[in-house]
């Protein structure tokens, strides 16, 4: 059988890269069924779907989980430090998609590779980050003549397509299955907790007690990460520009301080905020010695690189694996995690798989929709359907062994009724 257009590290790694999707996939018992169900309704057929996504085994699942349901399927990463090589290879040897991703490629090549899977003329759309939707727009925008609509899975990604909507640029209907409830309490809290964790002490291997933990951003990203911290024994210490979001860190027990305050009590400090410049040179310059920042915000934008660049006299390249070590003037030493960019992903795995069960499945179950939707969508950023959050937190019950009450006829009568 022939391969489909490919660009990956080496083919020869698709059976180690089939160990790893098999084994993510004994955690996502939920994509599992939906994969039985596209396969024997084929939702999906005929379709072709472009995505700028990380090249991981869960993501892979999802994948197999889409071609079970009809789709033909291009590939490129979302981000370089994130790729797995022999995830890759075996999505194209085992799996019968076209990807075009290699760990650690440079910028020209990144750009490239999303105007190859674009030249996949796609009906769908799956992008992680909006950069796949963004060059189309400005670069492309013949590619996507046919596209019915699309899926974006991050909140910054959510963000960029909200400001192209409002400005009358976005050409397409574009679900913003990051904002399900599911997805912000299960991805965002849970999943980007426990993996920027994990990437930072496989980064450092610090001891995380009794360290004061500085969180940037108090969404649900912000929120799960500040849980973890506190869980391990940090002194945790909460940024933030939203009053509201201010005040609930504070209610639950953070100490909350502008960062021009955190920055020079920090032992971690850690962004995940979704914009940009969040530590900037004059925070820069007031970190401790041996300060380590870590960035959990999908793009390298929120630590101000070349600030620390121009302060720093030497730079140390991989003191530890993913971990460099600038030194200043004044002999201070700041080590940077994952060059900035997303310390879960570059430094570990990223979310386990049992989280991204369910966004994925929640991402197939709304490229199904959009299918059927058709051409009925209107531009813009649409919501997902509440019924396939609902269904999708049913089925991961369903999966867990456990049980829920129901609403009797009567409780239903009285909660519509406003005369009981």
């Amino acid at each position: 059988m022939a391969l489909p257009e490919h660009d990956v590290a080496d083919l020869g790694l698709a059976q180690a890269g089939v160990r790893r999707v098999e084994w993510a996939e004994r955690a996502m018992p939920v994509l599992g069924r939906i994969r039985e169900r596209f396969a024997a309704e084929r939702p999906l057929e005929g379709m072709r779907v472009s995505a700028c996504m990380h090249v991981t085994a869960e993501t892979a699942n999802l994948l197999r989980a889409l071609r079970a349901g009809g789709a033909d399927i291009a590939l490129a990463a979302s981000n370089p430090l994130s790729t797995q090589d022999d995830t890759a290879a075996a999505l194209v040897a085992e799996y019968g998609v076209s990807v075009h991703a290699r760990a650690g490629m440079d910028e020209d090549a990144y750009d490239r590779n999303l105007l190859t899977v674009l030249e996949h003329r796609p009906h769908l759309l799956f992008d992680d980050g909006c950069d796949l939707v963004n060059i189309a727009h400005t670069e492309r925008p013949d590619l996507i003549e046919e596209a019915a609509g699309g899926c974006e899975q991050t909140t910054t990604g959510v963000i960029r397509l909200r400001g192209m909507s409002a400005e009358g640029v976005l050409k397409l209907p574009m679900v913003a299955v990051n904002d399900t409830a599911t997805k912000r309490m299960f991805d965002n809290r849970y999943g980007t907790g426990q993996s920027t964790i994990d990437g930072i002490l496989r980064a450092t291997n610090a001891m995380l007690a009794g360290r004061t933990f500085v969180v940037a951003g108090f969404g649900y990203c912000g929120r799960g990460l500040a849980e973890r911290a506190r869980g391990m024994g940090a002194r945790v210490v909460v940024t933030e520009v939203d009053p509201v979001k201010a005040l609930d860190a504070a209610m639950q027990g953070y100490t909350v301080l502008p960062m021009d305050e955190a920055a020079p009590v920090g032992d971690v400090i850690v962004t995940v905020t979704g914009n940009r410049d969040v530590v900037r040179a004059e925070h820069l310059a007031a970190l401790k010695d041996g300060a380590v920042l870590a960035n959990s915000g999908h793009f390298d934008v929120e630590i101000d690189l070349e600030a620390l660049e121009a302060m720093a006299v030497e730079v140390r390249r991989d003191v530890r694996p993913e971990a460099d070590e600038y030194v200043l003037a004044d002999g201070r030493r700041v080590v940077l995690l994952a060059e900035g960019r997303l310390v879960n992903l570059g430094a570990a795995e990223g979310h386990p798989a049992a989280v991204m069960d369910m966004s994925f499945s929640g991402q197939a179950l709304t490229a199904a929709w959009i299918a059927a939707a058709g051409a009925s969508l209107e531009p813009g950023v649409h919501e997902v359907p509440g019924g396939i959050d609902t269904e999708v937190a049913r089925l991961e019950l369903e999966a867990l062994g456990v049980r829920t009450d129901a609403l009797t006829p009567e409780q239903e009568e009285y909660l519509r009724s406003w005369r009981a």
